[in-house]
């Protein structure tokens, strides 16, 4: 498994981050639903710092090399300040209520 982590510094861009969370619920986080070999995604950011990026964890290196339909890039006009690859060395799953992982966060609040 792997673990890509992408971060964007959006002061410099041509969008904002309210921009992009609309962007998550109209569009981004149902395209991502069906995407082979994706285990979990989760878009972050941290509005003080105007930084937006995601962490994926990926079933397999091939998987990972698979275009994926993302938008992000063109809606923020460059590529993202970071890109990061790790080898994941262990998982787990916590203990949480009931309720869903998906489809929480700002975006959907």
């Amino acid at each position: 498994m792997l673990l890509r982590f992408v971060l964007w510094n959006l002061a410099d861009s041509k969008t904002t981050i309210e921009e992009l969370r609309r962007y998550l619920r109209d569009e981004s986080v149902d395209s991502f639903a069906d995407v082979r070999g994706l285990r979990f995604k989760a878009w972050i950011s941290h509005e003080v710092t105007e930084r937006w990026g995601a962490v994926y964890l990926w079933e397999s290196q091939e998987a990972a090399d698979q275009e994926v339909p993302s938008r992000a890039r063109e809606l923020i006009g460059k590529d993202p300040d970071i890109i990061e690859v790790f080898d994941v060395e262990a998982t787990i799953e916590g203990r949480y209520a009931e309720e869903e992982l998906s489809r929480l966060g700002l975006a959907f609040e």
